[in-house]
C-alpha cells in the first residue's frame, strides 16, 4: 500500500502557506496604523497649523463634540493642500471602512449642493457652506505605547476615536447626516446618502402585525432630533418598543441586516469587537421603536438598542429631508468607562 506520508505533507506545506499569505495580507489593527499615519500628518504642517491642530489628551475640547455648523477648533482641511492635505485624508482613511471613508466623502459634498441651494450672498454661502470645513483635532502624542486621541468634525460629521497601546479602545461617538437627504436628478439619478439605514428601518415597521405595532410605535409625532447631542455620554434610559425576541424571521433578518449598515462604517478590527459583544449579548434584547409617520417624506425617528449599544436616527427637518444618526457605546464613549 503506498505511503499517505508525501500526499499529507504537500498538504500540511499548503496549509501552513496558506496561512502565512493571509496573515500577510491581513492589514494591522486600525491603531496601529493610526499612530504613523497621525505622525505624518503633523510632521507635514507649518508650526502655526501644528499648534492649531494638537490639543493635550485630557483637554475638554477633547469631549466636546457637535454635528451642527458652528466654529469649531482643529485644523480644517480646505487649509491644506498638496500632500499635506493628502496626509490628512490618509489619517481620516484609517479610522473608516472603505464604505464608511465614501460615505464621509459623500457627506463633506453635500455641502457644496447646500451652497448652491442656500439663500444669500454668495460671499456668505461660501464661508457657511464649504466642503473643506472639516476639521481634524489630534489630542495627546501618536504613539504605538500609552494613549492619545483624534477625531473629525464638522457639519454632519463627528468622528472620534481613542487610542491605548494600538488598541481603539473608543470609536464613538460615531455620527454622520445627510442634508438633503435626496437629491432626484431625474429618473435614475437620485442620490442618497443615507438610504439604507432609512429603508430597512422602515421595512421593520411596515412587517409589524397590528399588535406589534402597538409596541413598536411610540408616539405619533416624531421628536425634534437626537437625544444627548454635544454630551459626552449617551443617554441609558431603558429600551423601548418591539424586543426582537417578539419579531418574526423577516424581521430579525432586517434588524440584522440594519445593523449591519451601521456596523460597516469602521475599519475591519472596530467591526469586529462591536460584532463580538452584539453575538455575545445576543439579539432577543435589542429594541428597535419608532415614533412618527410611515411613509417617505412624512416626520420620523428611529431608535434601536441594545444592552451594549444604542443608534438613533431622525429624519424631520426640511420636510423629512434631513437625516441625523449616530452609533453610541454605552459601556463609554470616548473610550471613557460609564460610572
Amino acid at each position: 500500500m503506498k505511503s499517505l506520508r508525501p500526499f499529507v505533507g504537500a498538504s500540511v506545506l499548503l496549509v501552513v502557506t496558506a496561512l502565512l499569505w493571509a496573515q500577510a495580507d491581513k492589514p494591522e489593527p486600525s491603531g496601529v496604523r493610526m499612530a504613523p499615519a497621525a505622525e505624518k500628518f503633523l510632521g507635514g504642517l507649518t508650526p502655526a497649523q501644528k499648534t492649531q491642530a494638537t490639543f493635550a489628551f485630557d483637554d475638554a475640547e477633547r469631549l466636546n463634540w457637535h454635528f451642527i455648523p458652528r466654529p469649531r477648533k482643529g485644523l480644517p482641511l480646505r487649509d491644506l493642500e498638496g500632500a499635506a492635505l493628502q496626509a490628512a485624508h490618509d489619517l481620516i482613511q484609517t479610522g473608516l471602512s472603505k464604505a464608511g471613508y465614501e460615505q464621509a466623502l459623500s457627506v463633506m459634498s453635500l455641502e457644496e449642493v447646500l451652497y448652491l441651494l442656500e439663500p444669500g450672498e454668495r460671499a456668505e454661502r461660501r464661508e457657511r457652506r464649504h466642503p473643506g470645513k472639516y476639521y481634524l483635532s489630534v489630542f495627546g502624542t501618536p504613539a504605538k505605547t500609552g494613549q492619545w486621541g483624534w477625531r473629525l468634525e464638522g457639519h454632519h460629521m463627528s468622528l472620534n476615536y481613542t487610542i491605548k497601546n494600538g488598541e481603539v479602545i473608543g470609536s464613538t461617538p460615531e455620527f454622520f447626516g445627510a442634508n438633503p437627504g435626496v437629491i432626484d436628478a431625474g429618473p435614475g439619478r437620485a442620490i442618497r446618502v443615507l438610504a439604507a439605514e432609512e429603508d430597512i428601518a422602515r421595512q421593520i415597521l411596515k412587517l409589524c402585525s397590528p399588535d406589534q405595532k402597538k409596541v413598536v410605535l411610540v408616539d405619533a409625532k416624531a421628536p425634534d432630533d437626537l437625544r444627548g447631542a454635544n454630551q459626552p455620554q449617551a443617554d441609558v434610559s431603558l429600551p423601548v418598543g418591539l424586543p426582537a425576541s417578539q419579531m418574526n424571521p423577516d424581521q430579525r433578518k432586517l434588524l440584522g441586516e440594519l445593523l449591519n449598515e451601521y456596523l460597516r462604517n469602521m475599519p475591519a478590527d472596530v467591526e469586529a469587537k462591536r460584532r463580538a459583544v452584539l453575538e455575545k449579548d445576543g439579539l432577543d434584547p435589542i429594541h428597535f421603536s419608532w415614533w412618527g409617520g410611515s411613509e417617505r417624506n412624512q416626520p420620523y425617528y428611529y431608535r434601536v438598542q441594545g444592552p451594549s449599544f444604542l443608534i438613533e436616527h431622525n429624519n424631520t427637518q426640511s420636510n423629512a429631508n434631513h437625516i441625523h444618526e449616530y452609533w453610541r457605546d454605552l459601556a463609554g464613549d470616548f473610550g471613557i468607562p460609564r460610572k
